[in-house]
């Protein structure tokens, strides 16, 4: 007890002030803290005092232990902050780090400026549910149950009823029955088929289109499509229609355009023959305007269906799907 509670405070606060750095202040808190520092020390000793001075100077020492904790730890919180401050700070005769920007997927690419093209037309885009009920995906397509075209789709089956929609086209049937014509719709989205080789994936792309109004003809089919193929591709490219089937267009027909490769010569791509099959199209057939309550004397319409991947790698000369969904960063770089 050869030192007062005082005179320990005094040299704790003294030993502080020139200590630099937070392992010098944990030193002085050990040591005046801890578990055999002086402090401790003196409060063990306080036996020793006479009866009337114990409980006065055990006040004090407590008092001067719980003060001193908090000094040393506010200390440190100075040190610390100060410390990252100076690690935060920005240096800025540096030069400047290079941002490594990402691009949109070709595909994305590709669809959205199939969606700017008919958005510019009048069209509107709406989307739907890529699980979806057989009424919708079928059904209501003039596709009954146990009818060949089934056989076309390469169904995924969830259950007897439920799918994973083979086209977009149940979007258009949603889409009528929540609105009267006049009706100028897209729809794009992801589609699915039992499929897998150079040219098809299980997972695709695509954008359907239908327009319903009065006095729609097969002429206004072909202008949209032309006009379409014109802005895609270039103005110097020819369009044909070949008379084909579907189950909820009539009449119907494929679309081809002159082959981007060579230009209507012949080559691998085309099969030699100077064109390239890029969608389906045709009149809406009277029996999907029965089942959603048009009036089918009033109103007609037309309906076209494309896959983005093809448009794609007719776009940039792509001969393999499959590129697309690879991830190599040498393919997605070129775009």
């Amino acid at each position: 007890m050869e030192k007062t509670i005082e005179q320990i405070n005094q040299e704790a606060l003294n030993e502080l002030e020139t200590a630099s750095d937070m392992e010098s202040i944990r030193a002085l808190s050990v040591r005046y803290l801890g578990r055999k520092g002086i402090i401790t020390r003196f409060l063990r000793n306080i036996s020793k005092l006479p009866p009337e001075e114990r409980p006065i100077a055990g006040k004090k020492a407590n008092e001067t232990k719980k003060t001193l904790d908090k000094i040393f730890k506010d200390a440190l919180d100075r040190l610390e902050t100060a410390t990252a401050d100076a690690t935060d700070r920005i240096d800025v005769s540096l030069p400047g780090r290079m941002v490594l920007a990402g691009s949109l997927h070709p595909i994305t690419q590709i669809n959205r400026l199939i969606c700017d093209i008919f958005t510019n037309l009048g069209f509107d885009i709406v989307e739907g549910p890529e699980v979806e009920t057989d009424y919708y995906n079928f059904e209501a397509l003039n596709i009954p149950k146990n009818h060949p075209a089934r056989d076309m789709q390469d169904t995924f089956y969830i259950s007897d009823n439920i799918v994973l929609r083979t086209h977009t086209s149940p979007v258009q049937i949603r889409t009528m029955e929540k609105q009267t014509p006049p009706v100028r719709i897209i729809a794009p989205g992801k589609v699915y088929r039992c499929d897998s080789d150079l040219t098809h994936t299980p997972m695709f792309h695509q954008v359907e289109g239908l327009l319903v109004d009065e006095n729609v003809s097969f002429g206004d089919l072909k202008g949209i499509l032309t006009t379409f193929v014109h802005r895609m591709f270039d103005e110097q490219i020819s369009l044909r229609f070949r008379p084909s089937f579907f189950p909820f267009t009539e009449p119907s027909a494929e679309v081809d355009i002159l082959c981007v490769i060579c230009r209507g010569k012949g080559c691998r791509v085309c099969s030699q023959t100077g064109w390239l099959e890029v969608l389906g199209a045709g009149m809406v057939h009277p029996a999907l305007f029965e089942n959603i309550g048009y009036d089918t004397a009033r109103y007609t319409g037309f309906a076209f269906g494309m896959g983005v991947e093809r448009i794609a790698m007719l776009k940039y000369g792509i001969d393999d799907i499959r590129k697309y969904f690879d991830n190599d960063l040498r393919f997605l770089r070129q775009f």
